[in-house]
Formats: structure tokens, C-alpha cells, sequence
């Protein structure tokens, strides 16, 4: 039988990464080779619509590559972006167990593929396996989790130290370098952070001229480091 499940674990890629690891190594045989089945890796090209708010659940998904940002579109036409989720992470999965329509916007903020599996398997393996469950939901409270501590760190600081906070972020938790490309607008920090596009440009030329960072287009070096995190401390 082990052998069986390691032929059937080689042969799924989605359960030989970090994911098999956190939530379905507790799967055995049969289990492993229906989610495999059921699965499905959907490309995603940057700025490319995964599901808008209202579509009808179907799968219970997860960021296998690339970046996305959760967002909802208010009635003005604004969007205000929730998170941003790195590879790894659940994906608009904080209602599909209670609703059937998505609450939140997601769309892809790079090249991504999204792993999607059937929402009635999830919920099938949940009933019958308490160790998956409690897997899955200690992985679905860490999410939450990072989600509401992205939210309160950012409201806590003033315009800079929003501002440093977010590339502070991009730098340490999305990108592990100083040089990166920043994935989003200006127009979409100042969404993320509740703050306009004009308060945003005019920071992001001070923390320039203070040579704090470097900019070309989008690409973001930050020159400072100790600065930036003083800055977005004491913001």
C-alpha cells in the first residue's frame, strides 16, 4: 500500500509541492488519486479576471505560481484591494463552505497558475477525515489571519509608513530581495493602503530624493533598508 500511494503522489504533481506537505499528506490511496483526478492547474496571464464577485463556486482553489490580489469593486467603480496572496496560499476561500457565490474579485498581479479542485470533494474528505479537516482548517485560519494583520498594520501607520510598509512587504515577503519589479500601480497602493494616488506619487519622489529608494519603471531598489524600516516603525 505505501507504495501504491507513493506511485500516485509522484505521479500528481499538485500533491509533490509544499501543499501535499501542510494539508494532504494525511490522504491516503484512494483519496490521493481522486484529487488528483479532480484537480485542475488553470493559467492565469497578469491582469487576467480569475472570477469576479457574484460568480458561483465551483472549486476550492490555491495559488500554485505567480501573485493575485483580492479586491472588491465598490459601487463607485473603485476597487478596494483586500490582499494580496503569494504562491501557497488559499485564494478567495474565506466563504465556500457557508455560500455559493464568491463574496471578493480576483485577478492575477503576474503570470499565475491557480490550482483548482472540485469544492464537493473538499467538503466530501472534510466529513470523512478529521485530520485533513483540522489541516485544512488551521491552514484556512492562517490566511485569515495574515489577511486581517495585512489590514491592521497598514491602517495603523501614517501616508509614509504605509508606504514603507508596503515595500517592506514586496521586498522581505514576496520578492526576498532588495530589486524587484513592483507588481502593482501607484493607483493600486493607494488602494491597498486607503490613501490617494497623489499622495502616493508625491511619497514615493520623497523617498527618492531622501535616496531611500531607486526607481526605473516599475522596478523598485531599495538603496536604504534601515531607513525604510524606520520609517515604516515609527509611521
Amino acid at each position: 500500500m505505501a507504495f501504491v500511494i507513493q506511485q500516485l503522489k509522484k505521479k500528481c504533481s499538485c500533491l509533490s509541492c509544499e501543499l501535499r506537505n501542510l494539508t494532504f499528506s494525511t490522504l491516503e490511496g484512494e483519496d490521493i488519486e481522486r484529487v488528483c483526478a479532480s484537480r485542475e492547474e488553470i493559467p492565469y496571464s497578469k491582469g487576467e479576471l480569475i472570477h469576479r464577485e457574484g460568480d458561483r463556486i465551483h472549486d476550492f482553489k490555491y495559488l500554485k505560481n505567480g501573485l493575485v490580489k483580492l479586491y472588491k469593486v465598490t459601487e463607485s467603480g473603485e476597487e478596494q484591494i483586500i490582499t494580496i496572496t503569494r504562491p501557497f496560499e488559499f485564494v478567495s476561500n474565506t466563504n465556500v463552505f457557508y455560500e455559493e457565490n464568491y463574496r471578493y474579485s480576483l485577478s492575477a498581479l503576474e503570470d499565475s497558475v491557480v490550482c483548482c479542485i472540485h469544492i464537493d470533494l473538499i467538503k466530501e474528505l472534510i466529513l470523512r477525515n478529521g485530520k485533513f479537516a483540522m489541516n485544512l482548517l488551521t491552514i484556512l485560519s492562517r490566511t485569515s489571519e495574515n489577511i486581517i494583520s495585512l489590514g491592521l498594520e497598514i491602517r495603523k501607520r501614517n501616508l509614509a509608513g504605509r508606504i514603507a510598509y508596503v515595500l517592506l512587504y514586496f521586498s522581505g515577503e514576496i520578492y526576498h530581495s532588495r530589486i524587484f519589479d513592483l507588481p502593482v500601480s501607484r493607483k493600486e497602493i493607494a488602494d491597498l493602503i486607503s490613501m490617494s494616488s497623489a499622495n502616493v506619487i508625491r511619497t514615493f519622489s520623497e523617498f527618492r530624493r531622501d535616496g531611500i529608494i531607486k526607481t526605473n519603471g516599475r522596478t523598485i531598489e531599495i538603496s536604504d533598508m534601515s531607513k525604510l524600516e524606520v520609517i515604516s516603525k515609527r509611521g
